[in-house]
């Protein structure tokens, strides 16, 4: 070929090149419009302020989600041509969570569906609606004073546990994260713990796990499929999702045949139980006027059951469900419910070790609820744990343990805080962790103060300053779940350990990957009080 054929070979190119270029421009002119309005750091060219996203997990953390207040409540980043927009002020928080349209998951969710398939995380439009309508009721207060005995059993199992590492530094998350697999395993899934014996086992797969998915967030030559499938990472996820999966399976399936033989466990329920339950369900949960939502709705049926065989039941027959999609909400809701609640008890114990001042109080009324019996936590019990509440909604402020919510737009949304409008086609990032530190929310908000949860100063925020299950339609179906499991796992702890004084707040190393924890993990000591359980 001759110089000239080279030539015009080389100029088709880079015209094409070019008019791609502009093209692309061009499709997004309204989206750089827009956002050359809202403020945040310089970046480079062409890859933005991508080095803001490389590191380690505390790394990232500390880059970014802990640093955005820096710019106002209102933050543009450019990760090459992708936009992130962070928000911290409630009234626009609300405009997102609180939205019926606003309900897509950011494209980095993707990277689950390996694990957790089309589950309530990751589906949406009417497949979601439908599974969150039918799923939550599985969560209604009726349902979860029935888990009270089992709550219990496992919380004197953990005591028990607890014993063999009693004078020496341990990592406390551990014992967390296997308890609350358990619990799940009984309550939510029906099958007794005794039959499964890789609880342990697989609460590590999911910490694993989900350290393969924070690395693929941050490194981000690892999010092609086609690149991640040709390394080593690629082998371990497989095998870790082999050890969750079968679990998961083998859940499903023992109850399924459960369910052939014995048809599902029923809760039943009169009407005045209903109403009762409704008026107990406004106690407060972190907020004082209770939660009235669709975890406490009728649904016109005087029988309620739990998670699984409510889906089993609802598969029969040409129902609503398949087994896929069975398998695929089991995987979602033994992922949430656990390493969220491990990780939020992980912290609260850890703050009991930082403030031995906090850890009296909180044992001032676990002595005047129980004296010195030894008897099992009811549900009554729990509505008298008033500064324990205070103190587990003080840990969820300051360590919620879902850092960052991230939502992409399909339309343009004008603030309400401001006069700038957020672009279709970008992603939307609710920083719940620094929206917990916000100085004109909370007049300390580095300082763990329970009195922060005091009715009276509830009452007076705005009721999107507080979002650690997140709100609205997309809101946590296990909140109240969570917050049930943990006071009566966390009193059973403090009724039978001091939990000596540990390293101070201000030395902790947070990272916030998938979930907020702590770099430097949750080493405690224990030491036994006098009452045993």
């Amino acid at each position: 070929m001759d110089i000239l054929g080279i030539d015009s070979i080389l100029v088709a190119g880079l015209t094409a090149a070019i008019a791609a270029y502009g093209y692309f421009w061009f499709s997004r002119r309204r989206l750089y419009e827009l956002a050359s309005k809202i403020p945040g750091p310089a970046g480079y060219p062409f890859i933005g302020n991508a080095l803001r996203f490389i590191g380690g997990a505390d790394t990232l953390f500390k880059n970014v989600f802990s640093r955005t207040l820096e710019y106002g409540d209102v933050v543009k980043m450019w990760v090459g041509p992708r936009l992130l927009v962070f928000l911290t002020n409630p009234a626009d928080i609300e405009l997102i969570l609180s939205s019926h349209v606003h309900i897509d998951k950011a494209p980095e969710y993707r990277l689950f569906e390996p694990w957790l398939g089309d589950g309530l995380l990751i589906s949406t439009g009417e497949k979601w609606r439908n599974h969150r309508k039918l799923i939550a009721p599985t969560f209604h207060l009726n349902v979860l004073k029935s888990f009270i005995p089992t709550f219990n059993s496992n919380s004197v199992d953990v005591v028990k546990k607890l014993k063999q590492d009693v004078g020496r530094e341990f990592d406390a998350h551990d014992y967390m994260s296997e308890a609350t697999v358990e619990i799940l395993l009984e309550t939510a899934m029906g099958v007794n713990k005794k039959t499964q014996k890789n609880g342990y086992e697989y609460a590590m797969a999911v910490m694993g796990l989900s350290n393969i998915l924070h690395l693929r967030h941050t490194k981000l030559w690892l999010r092609p499929d086609f690149i991640f499938n040709m390394t080593s990472l690629s082998k371990l996820q497989e095998k870790l999702l082999n050890v969750i999966h079968s679990l998961t399976r083998k859940v499903f399936n023992i109850r399924m045949d459960e369910y052939k033989k014995n048809g599902s466990k029923i809760i039943s329920t009169t009407p005045e139980d209903n109403a009762k339950v409704q008026a107990e369900g406004d106690y407060a949960f972190g907020h004082s006027k209770g939660i009235k939502d669709d975890l406490d709705d009728e649904i016109g049926e005087k029988k309620r059951m739990a998670f699984l065989d409510l889906l089993i039941d609802a598969s029969q027959g040409g129902g609503k469900l398949t087994s896929e999609e069975i398998q695929h909400q089991i995987d979602t809701i033994m992922f949430e419910g656990h390493d969220t609640t491990a990780a939020g008890s992980s912290f609260f114990l850890a703050m009991m070790a930082a403030r031995p001042d906090i850890q009296e109080k909180c044992v001032e009324e676990v002595k005047r609820i129980f004296g010195d019996s030894n008897r099992p936590v009811t549900f009554q019990d729990t509505l008298e744990m008033k500064y324990i509440e205070r103190c587990l909604m003080e840990t969820l402020r300051m360590y919620p343990p879902v850092p960052i919510i991230a939502r992409e737009l399909k339309q343009e949304l004008k603030l309400a805080s401001c006069d700038l409008t957020i672009p279709a086609h970008c992603t939307v990032v609710v920083n719940t962790f620094m929206l917990h530190r916000k100085p004109d929310i909370y007049s300390s908000p580095n300082y763990f103060d329970p009195d922060n949860f005091l009715p009276e100063k509830s009452a007076s925020r705005h009721y999107y300053s507080y979002i650690p299950f997140s709100a609205g339609p997309r809101s946590c179906v296990g909140r109240k779940y969570a917050v049930l499991k943990l006071k009566v796992m966390l009193a059973t702890i403090l009724r039978n350990y001091r939990i000596l004084p540990g390293k101070k707040e201000k030395d902790w190393k947070l990272q916030g990957d998938i979930i907020l924890k702590r770099a430097d993990g949750f080493p405690l000591q224990f030491e036994p009080r006098a009452i045993k359980v």
